[in-house]
């Protein structure tokens, strides 16, 4: 998919400079199209089956054409809005964090979960016939097969990371006999079905695929969980044309909200992604993730033994803490559990 918009900016690219060369200026840009990019966390062909209503319905409320823009690969996410690619997007957290910081984006909205619980939890999982525990796990005896995430996955990687293996002062490369690197539903699947003896996952994901009457869920057993994560971000580049932020804007915000037969089919289409809706945010949505980012790095350093490297490692982790304690404090909210 990016190959081929990729191609198309090559040639609106050579277009531009034609018509430079000519001493013509060219077109202003359009801004009756806006890309959405969508993060596959399972096979892109349910996700385009999940997404497609509430894309049409997008283009039906604010007369905008909406294309969606798939993949599994987060880190393509993060370059295609880079390179204008793509103009708003569902993300995690910390390729959200990313697509702020490399991509000129900027959070304006967040998701929040039908069941009422305001964030998930990353989980490890193992066969539910199995007897492995945690402490099997960081034995780190090369012995097993595990399955992470991709490397920008908040509870993929970052969350298990942050709270299990740096602290245990253990790295998967070195813990188990493979390490494989797949989406939520894949290391789903192989651990339900033996491939794998433990894998990181989310409660989000498991709980979907239960919903779903897909079998796998019933077949696996998590050995360890997070501390509550924040929802998934929505991020728009920040120089998208103002009047196409505020119809996006308005349309998310309001979809699937009220008491009418339409509202409660717009709830049902989301409720297959685990959204109930969609609140308004900004980048402090995403302090959290800088913070577990921080106490990675903390624990990377600590685990060099350079006092200077520690040192420094603390002071940007108490400053992240530092804002969003105040941000929290704004906002009327109390801390996370640690």
């Amino acid at each position: 998919m990016i190959s081929r918009r990729l191609v198309t900016g090559l040639g609106l690219a050579a277009a531009t400079f034609a018509l430079s060369a000519c001493g013509q200026k060219p077109a202003a840009p359009a801004t009756d199209t806006v890309t959405f990019s969508i993060l596959s966390t399972e096979s892109a062909q349910n996700m385009e089956s999940y997404w497609t209503p509430i894309l049409a319905d997008m283009e039906k409320a604010t007369g905008l054409k909406v294309k969606p823009f798939f993949s599994s690969n987060y880190s393509a996410l993060i370059v295609a809005m880079s390179a204008k690619q793509t103009d708003v997007g569902w993300f995690s957290n910390q390729s959200g964090l990313e697509a702020v910081r490399r991509s000129n984006g900027e959070v304006f909205a967040r998701t929040f979960d039908p069941s009422g619980t305001d964030g998930y939890k990353s989980v490890i999982i193992v066969p539910a016939a199995s007897k492995l525990t945690l402490e099997d796990l960081l034995k780190c005896d090369k012995t097993l097969d595990f399955g992470i995430g991709d490397k920008k996955s908040t509870s993929g990687t970052l969350a298990p990371m942050t709270y299990v293996f740096i602290p245990a002062g253990k790295k998967p490369e070195t813990c188990f006999k493979t390490v494989l690197t797949a989406n939520h539903a894949a290391n789903l699947f192989a651990v339900a079905n033996g491939k794998l003896d433990a894998a990181t996952n989310n409660t989000t994901a498991l709980r979907l695929n239960a919903d779903r009457k897909d079998g796998q869920t019933e077949k696996v057993r998590v050995i360890w969980e997070s501390p509550t994560l924040p929802e998934d971000p929505i991020v728009w580049r920040k120089d998208l044309d103002p009047g196409v932020k505020e119809k996006v804007r308005q349309f998310l915000l309001t979809y699937g909200q009220g008491d009418t037969p339409e509202a409660a089919r717009q709830r049902a289409n989301i409720a297959k992604l685990s959204i109930g809706g969609f609140k308004p945010a900004d980048d402090t949505h995403l302090l959290v993730v800088r913070e577990m980012e921080a106490l990675e790095q903390l624990g990377l350093a600590q685990e060099s033994g350079d006092a200077a490297k520690v040192a420094a490692a603390q002071k940007i982790l108490d400053g992240v803490k530092a804002e969003r304690l105040t941000a929290e404090g704004k906002a009327g909210l109390a801390a996370p559990a640690n």
